[in-house]
């Protein structure tokens, strides 16, 4: 099934640098200019995020902070080129469990992200929250408010039962190999100690690809979002192109924020990017204390999930 999709009208990332002005407008890390208040009674972007910093802040001086460093020490060095190709060849098999949508967003529960600055809630959360405050600022596109809701199920990929991996190997911003390491990525300093980092065939602003290339054809940073596409794309969702590349590279913020990488997009990766970046602000902003009740928005999800996902999934 083909679902078509209006493709949104945004403004480069350069022209939304901008502080708060007389407008009263709040701008969003995504690089988006919207106010307080997005839409009437929709969705109220909060100014700090559960520990009262800045969204996004990896220099605010916190225990939280610098766990969250280490993390991505741990990352940096350890993501390679040939890491991914291993992790896409055994998680690829999909032969973990069968279980549904539902039953993985509530086995999510178990998880805590260390790599999240903003966050120590129940994943569950996180992506209720999401779902629910695009739900109210875009209403029609409910593929949009499906897609907040799964976006993150591949962190089960931190329990036994998906092969306990290492949180440096499932959460955190992902980035492209087999290529040169852009200066965009946060603490960038700690690629220096990557094996790929030296590599000749790597080391180069394209490295193996070439402009226009297509994510598609790039290995990105092994995670959460690679998983989850793998397993949506092949149980067969119908959800549109656009759905899929959120899942897949929400976390690629060198890109979608710092506009690196840019020259391997092809003009399919450039119109699902817009949706993207739309996606974002919500992942990000609506990251609170105050819980969504599960039970009430539960069969609203259920239907989605049943238009666009089979009854159960391999993972």
């Amino acid at each position: 099934m083909t679902i078509l999709i209006e493709k949104p009208e945004l403004v480069s990332q350069s022209d939304c640098q901008i502080h708060v002005d007389e407008s009263k407008e709040l701008v969003l890390d995504g690089g988006f200019p919207v106010p307080k208040s997005l839409s009437g009674e929709g969705f109220l972007a909060p100014e700090v995020n559960s520990f009262g910093n800045s969204f996004r802040d990896y220099n605010a001086e916190s225990e939280r902070q610098k766990s969250v460093e280490e993390f991505y020490k741990q990352q940096h060095v350890n993501q390679t080129y040939d890491f991914v190709q291993k992790m896409k060849e055994e998680y690829s098999k999909l032969n973990r469990m069968e279980m549904s949508i539902w039953e993985c967003c509530e086995l999510l529960n178990e998880v805590v992200d260390d790599s999240d600055p903003d966050l120590d809630e129940p994943q569950i959360q996180h992506l209720l929250q999401s779902a629910e405050a695009i739900r109210k600022d875009y209403p029609n596109e409910d593929w949009l408010h499906l897609t907040a809701l799964i976006h993150d199920l591949g962190k089960v990929l931190l329990l036994p039962k998906f092969g306990g991996l290492p949180q440096w190997a499932v959460v955190g911003d992902t980035f492209p190999l087999g290529c040169a390491f852009d200066e965009a990525n946060i603490h960038h300093r700690y690629f220096k100690e990557n094996p790929d980092y030296n590599n000749p065939s790597y080391n180069t602003k394209n490295g193996i690809y070439w402009d226009g290339c297509g994510l598609d054809n790039v290995t990105i940073s092994w995670g959460h979002d690679d998983y989850m596409y793998l397993v949506a794309k092949e149980n067969g969702t119908t959800l549109p192109s656009a759905g899929l590349f959120i899942i897949r590279y929400h976390s690629l913020y060198p890109l979608h924020k710092e506009e690196a990488y840019m020259q391997f997009l092809n003009d399919e990766d450039k119109e699902n990017l817009k949706w993207l970046r739309i996606f974002n602000k919500y992942d990000l902003y609506s990251k609170s204390k105050v819980a969504v009740d599960v039970e009430k928005v539960k069969p609203y999800y259920l239907s989605l999930i049943e238009k666009y996902f089979p009854a159960k999934l391999k993972w």
